[in-house]
C-alpha cells in the first residue's frame, strides 16, 4: 500500500489533527469529473503529484490596522488592493512600505451580517481599461459592478461610479457568496449563496447557491451548461473560493453547515448536492468533493492554486490547509499550518513563485481581533 493510499484511508477513518503542518480532513479515494463540455479529465491524470508533505512560513506582515478585509487583487505594476467589506472602501497598500491609500468608497454598498464589499478583481484588459470589478451587497441584492481606477486623483477620490454588470444574485444576512475571479477563458466567474434559503441552491433558475459563469459585460457566457444561463454549477450552500490549475480546471470551495465543509473540483453543470448532501453522497448523480473537513477545522474562504497544491484559508478552523493535487483528486492528506497563528483567515492569493497573499479577518465580530487588527501577510509556500 502507498503512503498516499494509506494517509486517505487514515482520514476515511476519521483522523484529523488541528497541529500546525499536521493532516486533517477527509480525502474521498474516488472523487473526480468526467469528461464534459470542457471539463477536466475525470479521476489521477498524467499529471506529476507534487509533495504529499509541504511547508509555510509567514515571511513578513505586508501591512495591518486594516477593518473587516475581504477581497484582494494585485495590481500588474505593483500594489495590492484589499476591499473593506464593512466600510466599502478600497485601500491600496504598497507591498514593500504597508503605506496605504484608500482609492475611495464603493458607492451602492449596504453592509450587513455577512454581506457588503466582498470579492475584487481587475479586469482582463486592464492595462489599458483600468476597470476594478467588486461582488457587492446593495440595499436590495448581491450585484457585480465595474469601475474606473484613475490613480492620478486624490486619495479617496480615485474611483468612479459604479456600473452594474449583472444584479439579482440573492442577499441574506447570510451566505452572500462573493468570490469573483476572472478565469484562463477571460469570463467572469462568481461564487453564489443560498442567501440561508436552502432550495435556492437547487433551483437552475435562481442565481443562489451557484458558480455563475460570465462574459465581462455580464452576458451569460458562451458555452454555459445551460444555453442562456449564467450559471455554470449548482448545489452550492456558500462558495468563497475559486480558483484554477495550471490546465485550466476549476476549484472552489464552499461552507458546509454542521458536518462537512468541502473543496470541490468543478464539472459544468454539475450538481454539488446542496441541500440534499453536505459533503460525499453515495447518489451517483452528484459531485462529491475531493476533499472535505469538519466545520470546526475549515470553514474554508478564499483558494490559491501553486505548483500543483490549492492552498485554502480557513475562518473558523483558523489555519490555512494545504491539499496537493494530482489531476482532479487530492493526491495525499491535507496539512494544516499557522494554527491559530493569526486567527481567521479570509483570502489566500498567489503572489508568484513560492509566495502568496494572505489575509486575516479578525474585525468582523466573529473572533477576537489579533493584534494590529487585520493584516495583509506575505507566506513561502511549498
Amino acid at each position: 500500500m502507498t503512503a498516499v493510499l494509506a494517509a486517505a484511508l487514515l482520514l476515511t477513518a476519521g483522523c484529523s489533527s488541528g497541529g500546525n503542518g499536521s493532516p486533517g480532513g477527509r480525502l474521498p479515494l474516488d472523487g473526480g469529473l468526467t469528461r464534459s463540455s470542457g471539463a477536466a479529465p475525470s479521476g489521477r491524470s498524467a499529471d506529476p503529484a507534487p509533495p504529499a508533505r509541504g511547508s509555510a512560513k509567514v515571511l513578513r506582515t505586508v501591512a495591518e490596522g486594516l477593518k473587516t478585509p475581504w477581497g484582494l487583487a494585485p495590481l500588474p505594476g505593483g500594489g495590492l488592493l484589499v476591499s473593506s467589506r464593512d466600510d466599502g472602501t478600497i485601500t491600496r497598500i504598497d507591498e514593500n512600505t504597508g503605506r496605504k491609500t484608500e482609492l475611495g468608497t464603493v458607492s451602492g454598498v449596504s453592509p450587513a451580517g455577512e454581506g457588503g464589499l466582498l470579492g475584487i478583481a481587475l479586469s482582463p484588459g486592464y492595462a489599458s481599461d483600468h476597470m476594478i470589478y467588486a461582488y457587492f451587497t446593495s440595499a436590495s441584492d448581491n450585484r457585480i459592478v465595474r469601475m474606473l481606477y484613475d490613480e492620478r486623483k486624490p486619495a479617496g477620490e480615485q474611483l468612479g461610479a459604479p456600473d452594474t454588470v449583472f444584479k439579482g444574485i440573492p442577499k441574506g444576512a447570510v451566505h452572500n457568496g462573493g468570490r469573483i475571479a476572472f478565469g484562463p477563458d477571460g469570463m467572469l466567474y462568481a461564487g453564489t449563496g443560498e442567501s440561508g434559503e436552502r432550495g435556492l441552491a437547487q433551483d437552475r433558475k435562481s442565481l443562489g447557491g451557484k458558480i455563475l459563469r460570465l462574459t465581462p459585460e455580464g452576458d451569460p457566457a458562451p458555452g454555459n451548461p445551460f444555453p442562456g444561463s449564467p450559471v455554470y454549477s449548482y448545489g452550492h450552500r456558500n462558495v468563497q473560493g475559486l480558483a484554477w490549475d495550471g490546465r485550466q480546471r476549476l476549484f472552489a470551495s464552499e461552507f458546509g453547515q454542521d458536518t462537512w465543509d468541502e473543496l470541490n473540483a468543478i464539472k459544468p453543470g454539475g450538481d454539488y448536492g446542496w441541500p440534499a448532501a453536505e459533503g460525499r453522497s453515495s447518489d451517483a448523480a452528484l459531485q462529491n468533493p475531493l476533499a472535505q473537513w469538519h466545520t470546526g477545522d475549515a470553514s474554508p474562504s478564499g483558494i490559491a492554486y501553486v505548483d500543483g497544491v490549492i492552498w485554502m484559508a480557513g475562518l473558523k478552523g483558523r489555519r490555512l490547509w494545504r491539499i496537493p493535487l494530482q489531476g482532479t483528486q487530492a493526491a495525499a492528506a491535507p496539512q494544516a499550518f499557522l494554527t491559530g497563528e493569526y486567527g481567521r483567515l479570509r483570502t489566500v492569493v498567489a503572489a508568484g513563485g513560492d509566495r502568496v497573499w494572505l489575509v486575516t479577518s479578525n474585525t468582523d465580530g466573529r473572533g477576537r481581533p489579533a493584534k494590529g487588527d487585520d493584516r495583509v501577510l506575505e507566506v513561502r509556500v511549498r
